[in-house]
């Protein structure tokens, strides 16, 4: 991606980074973290195009480009986080839990039981009980679980959620690694939209048989995007391709949804 001038470009911005501190007036070298775009920062150490989606879109992890004008400081803390979370467990900045991302609300699960968390498995949700505009709890087959906060899907509450577009997801099971990723087990790679002529970026995630989530010798391959046009399945067609071939796929579109409202009225948050 980067010459050799490009690289030492790429490193004076990356320390820059790393120094930053809003509240150490000397190490933002005039960069005002509330104020200045981020495009401006990336002019600032002529960095090209192919150093700004890589830099925006695979360290910064934003799915569109909206983010250039926007002030620099929340795009400077994610590039950081993507770094301390690189130096902390050393191949890949991310962590994924063995048999599967069920394991993370189990995770969570125990650890609230040990500060006296209450878990109602397999209950139906006949209501959100309201006084005044405010959550107090959630009926269920009689009984009402009272509550100060309510976080929820959105299909439980679909008078406060707007629609905000729709997702494709495709799942893959592999019988080989991604070509071009060095055998790896696991990895996730980003096509910046940028290089596809859209608006929004595709991701693939790769997983496999080492993580307890496939049969020995299986992969599996999880593309998405958010869609577009009218084709979805097309439109994920180039990260399709880095996968071939594909023992079996399975294609699902699902909806997404936005909160009306921040939710400090109502205390019910549907993120």
């Amino acid at each position: 991606l980067m010459g050799m001038f490009e690289k030492r470009r790429f490193r004076k911005f990356l320390v820059f980074v790393a120094n930053f501190d809003e509240n150490e007036p000397q190490t933002l070298e005039g960069v005002d973290p509330r104020g200045t775009p981020m495009r401006d920062v990336y002019e600032r150490f002529d960095l090209g195009q192919d150093v700004i989606d890589f830099t925006g879109h695979a360290l910064a992890l934003y799915r569109t480009d909206d983010y250039l004008d926007q002030p620099c400081l929340e795009t400077i803390n994610r590039i950081k986080l993507y770094s301390e979370s690189l130096a902390r467990y050393g191949k890949s900045p991310y962590l994924y839990p063995l048999y599967g991302l069920g394991e993370l609300p189990q995770g969570f699960a125990r650890l609230s039981a040990i500060y006296g968390g209450t878990y109602m498995l397999n209950k139906p949700v006949d209501e959100i009980v309201m006084e005044n505009g405010r959550v107090v709890g959630v009926r269920s087959e009689g009984e009402v679980a009272r509550c100060k906060q309510l976080i929820c899907d959105p299909s439980y509450v679909p008078e406060r959620v707007r629609g905000a577009g729709r997702v494709v997801r495709v799942i893959c099971i592999l019988s080989h690694p991604i070509h071009g990723t060095s055998e790896a087990g696991s990895c996730q790679i980003i096509l910046p939209q940028n290089q596809l002529g859209r608006k929004s970026d595709i991701y693939v995630c790769l997983v496999s048989w080492a993580h307890n989530v496939a049969a020995p010798g299986k992969f599996i391959a999880i593309v998405s995007t958010t869609v577009e046009t009218s084709e979805p399945e097309r439109e994920v067609e180039p990260a399709l391709q880095l996968l071939e071939p594909i023992d079996q796929k399975f294609v699902a579109i699902s909806d997404l949804y936005e909160p009306m409202d921040d939710g400090t009225e109502s205390q019910v948050s549907a993120p």
